[in-house]
């Protein structure tokens, strides 16, 4: 597990390779996205944001749940794209046959466009990604009360005035603080929530010209090839290149991205590097 990024402002704990495991810690929100495996501080978040059911990204579920209850930690919620809902459901019974025990947690199917509540004025909204297989992204969502247009400039007492009498004086404003693609071709960036979020977290498996572009998309994944032309669209502060095959090493990577990526743009990336054992 990598040591904590700070990246536009969000803390990341990340690792991600391409085909052996996946999982992004955001620990100022209480979750993660994706669990391939199960680092000891992922399974003291209480909320997993599933993208799809590939094992390196899902395989570190019955870990998470079971560590939970071993510590005897409130039961956790796995959010899960909704056409997976009852092969996750049985999968968890199988687990609890198994291992003689409850394993209680909350499932949270959902869909493209829908929102999950995760309190203090927080949300999650579900967006389509491209993949092999059905697949979700996730936009991390602060929702911020601001007053109306029409009464700036107002006197205190008569907006005061207005809202006792019941007439709502703000406006709701959401900040998309953070989103993440899981697997995915580009076509992802057709998402508003991709292009605008503060903080991008996105695969990049093959940044290379020895995997041809048609591969790549054939297995659902982004090419460098194909992203070059796109950074004009995405107005993100901060990037975090992931999920790199490993084929290639982390000096390896940062040469790539120094030689390939223009220097205003390379400002803003942050490729998550391999570390041990995956070199």
């Amino acid at each position: 597990m990598s040591e904590t990024l700070e990246l536009a402002g969000v803390a990341v704990r990340a690792i991600s390779v391409g085909g052996l495991e996946t999982c992004i810690e955001l620990p100022d929100w209480h979750l993660c996205f994706d669990i391939g495996r199960c680092p000891p501080t992922a399974a003291r978040l209480d909320t997993v944001l599933i993208t799809h059911p590939h094992i390196d990204h899902l395989g570190g579920i019955a870990h998470h749940v079971g560590m939970r209850d071993l510590w005897k930690m409130t039961p956790p919620t796995y959010v899960i794209p909704a056409e997976y809902e009852a092969d996750f459901n049985a999968l968890l019974e199988v687990w609890r046959r198994l291992d003689r025990s409850n394993l209680p947690c909350r499932v949270v199917p959902i869909r493209p466009g829908e929102e999950h509540s995760l309190g203090k004025g927080r949300f999650v909204r579900a967006f389509r990604a491209v993949h092999r297989v059905p697949t979700l992204g996730y936009a991390l969502i602060r929702r911020r009360h601001r007053l109306r247009d029409d009464l700036v400039g107002q006197p205190g007492a008569e907006i005061a005035a207005r809202r006792r009498a019941g007439e709502e004086v703000s406006t709701p404003v959401d900040e998309i603080e953070v989103a993440f693609c899981g697997d995915t071709t580009v076509d992802v960036l057709r998402n508003v929530e991709v292009r605008t979020a503060r903080l991008l977290i996105l695969e990049c498996t093959f940044p290379a010209a020895d995997v041809p572009v048609e591969k790549a998309r054939r297995s659902g994944h982004v090419h460098l090839d194909e992203l070059l032309p796109r950074f004009g669209e995405l107005e993100n502060q901060a990037i975090l290149l992931t999920h790199f095959s490993s084929r290639y090493s982390a000096a390896h990577l940062v040469d790539l991205l120094d030689r390939r990526l223009p220097a205003e743009v390379r400002k803003r990336v942050v490729p998550l590097l391999p570390g041990p054992p995956w070199k």
